[in-house]
């Protein structure tokens, strides 16, 4: 005789505390960005956190400078006031800053460019074999190490006072960094995408070629970025040798002819060179690597 019963059921769908349909509200939020660590605020709060505190830093110089000089919190000798340094910015022009400026760029612009072609071939060599690391490697720290104020009588006595002693400071104080950089960002290229390829029968070649190195390019990017504020910083210390032009030699002069203000105000024509030349780097390293969402 044949079983009667109810057919057989499927499972029923997860029923929200309010029935079938859970509502909207049910569903719990993400706690803010100032409760999660290491999460990024959204971008006009980000803005605004960083026009803030550089305002906070300004007032705070405003205050300590304010009024005559014998009444100063500290002296204008040591700091002048906001008003002293912008308000020196005529007699800075009247000096060619647009040519020093330019004469400071180009030599830290092929400094960092011999650096990345001569860091970036041997780091990636030394990432893929490392053996040539282990070699590499002493070389490596001494550069990595070494005051480059202490490198200033070796690059004269090997390269003389011109213009290209210059540029090769710059290369002999980039290229370690440079170097470090690019194995790191190759070995830390997870080894799945290795294996994928090893199994398509790709070669050493064509790994390095397809795989390491395009995975990597985003994070060698960046630190040329952050090396080019290095050059900007380090080129200072040449550039009053043998230099008709130049930001350093402009700050030693300014040093020289107590122009304090001036020195102050050179340094934040910098600062504003660095900051803007990272952000159109940064610009262009998020549109061509845009998979890369924490660029």
């Amino acid at each position: 005789m044949a079983l009667r019963g109810n057919p057989q059921r499927t499972p029923d769908r997860y029923q929200g505390p309010d029935g079938p349909e859970a509502k909207a509200s049910d569903i719990p939020a993400p706690p803010p960005w100032w409760k999660t660590l290491r999460a990024d605020p959204p971008p006009h709060i980000r803005l605004a956190l960083g026009l803030g505190f550089i305002a906070l830093i300004f007032v705070l110089w405003w205050f300590v400078t304010r009024g005559p000089a014998v009444e100063r919190i500290i002296s204008p000798v040591k700091l002048p006031s906001p008003g002293e340094v912008f308000g020196s910015m005529d007699k800075l022009w009247e000096r060619q800053l647009i040519q020093n400026t330019l004469d400071t760029l180009a030599r830290v612009l092929k400094g960092i460019t011999l650096a990345a072609v001569v860091g970036i071939g041997l780091g990636i060599l030394a990432a893929s074999q490392r053996g040539v690391n282990a070699a590499m490697t002493p070389l490596v720290i001494f550069l990595r190490s070494v005051p480059m104020g202490a490198m200033i009588p070796i690059t004269l006595m090997l390269f003389g006072d011109g213009e290209p002693m210059k540029t090769r400071f710059i290369f002999l104080a980039i290229v370690a960094f440079v170097f470090s950089d690019t194995v790191k960002a190759i070995s830390i290229v997870p080894e799945r995408y290795v294996e994928t390829a090893q199994t398509l029968g790709a070669s050493n070649f064509q790994i390095i070629r397809k795989v390491l190195v395009p995975l990597a390019l985003p994070d060698i990017i960046t630190s040329l970025r952050f090396q080019f504020g290095l050059g900007l910083g380090y080129i200072m210390l040449v550039e009053e040798i043998n230099t008709e032009f130049g930001l350093g030699k402009l700050i030693n002069g300014s040093q020289r002819q107590g122009l304090n203000e001036q020195v102050y105000l050179i340094l934040f024509v910098i600062a504003l060179i660095a900051f803007t030349i990272d952000i159109l780097l940064r610009t262009v390293q998020r549109g061509i690597f845009q998979w890369r969402r924490d660029l």
